[in-house]
């Protein structure tokens, strides 16, 4: 578990989100402690993860403050993020790997951007380590996502993620469309790689049993904001009628009976 009232990696304030009349976001605040698996919840249209792409970037928000290792990402142009995006992974939805590159040139292109330098038996190396690292046999190596399960290509886009050694991880909807048990072994690496490499992981999930068994605190996003972060038993004290439908609901009864 971590100590979450240790180090801040993530800070943000007041973020604002809006697509013409329609606001996803409005005042958010949300802070995630180093070391600590977070997940994020909400339900559908609450901004998920457009949460997450405001705070890597990719989502620029009409107001409000980012702050990720103590840097503001707001306003900055690419050159000037460059030091900071390198400290962080993402695994999109999906995987999102490139359907013309095989798995281990996939896991090679956040090296060949940062590090052009890097000779090509270095790279090959490296991402041979992080294969397998992400549970993917070496023959998958050569392979291209269309040859891959969707279990596979969510581990390929994991083992991308973790080509730069990163202490951050964004991990968007990690286990959706996965099988209760390539489900359960997700979470059980996503745990594992937290404790081994020390990282400190953002997911967004909708998986109440990921949400049992790995996550240190849960935020809840509702009503354009963050309405409660903290631990399962601290959610489930608060009489908010999403929270409440949520953990309370049948599904929420048989993940939390599966956990003891």
């Amino acid at each position: 578990m971590s100590d979450t009232d240790g180090e801040i990696v993530i800070s943000v304030r007041g973020l604002r989100n809006a697509f013409g009349e329609q606001v996803i976001h409005d005042e958010l605040d949300l802070d995630v402690h180093r070391g600590e698996i977070l997940g994020v919840v909400g339900g559908s249209g609450t901004g998920k993860s457009v949460l997450m792409r405001s705070i890597i970037g990719l989502q620029h928000p009409v107001a409000g403050e980012v702050h990720v290792f103590g840097e503001s990402m707001i306003g900055r142009d690419d050159t000037e993020a460059t030091n900071v995006r390198k400290r962080w992974g993402v695994l999109f939805q999906g995987g999102a790997l490139f359907s013309t590159l095989t798995v281990a040139e996939n896991v090679e292109v956040p090296l060949r951007e940062y590090y052009p330098e890097l000779h090509q038996q270095l790279l090959d190396e490296i991402a041979s380590y992080k294969i397998m690292m992400s549970g993917l046999p070496a023959e998958a190596a050569p392979k291209f996502p269309s040859e891959l399960s969707g279990g596979m290509k969510k581990r390929a886009g994991l083992a991308r993620s973790l080509a730069l050694d990163p202490e951050l991880l964004f991990l968007d909807e990690p286990t959706a469309g996965l099988d209760p048990i390539g489900a359960a072994a997700f979470d059980e690496l996503t745990k594992n790689l937290k404790e081994t490499l020390g990282l400190t992981v953002f997911l967004i999930t909708h998986d109440l049993d990921t949400l049992h068994a790995i996550c240190d605190r849960v935020a809840v996003l509702a009503d354009r904001k963050v309405i409660a972060v903290g631990t399962i038993p601290e959610l489930l004290a608060l009489d908010h009628p999403w929270i409440q439908e949520y953990f309370n609901g049948p599904r929420g009864r048989a993940a939390l009976g599966a956990k003891r």
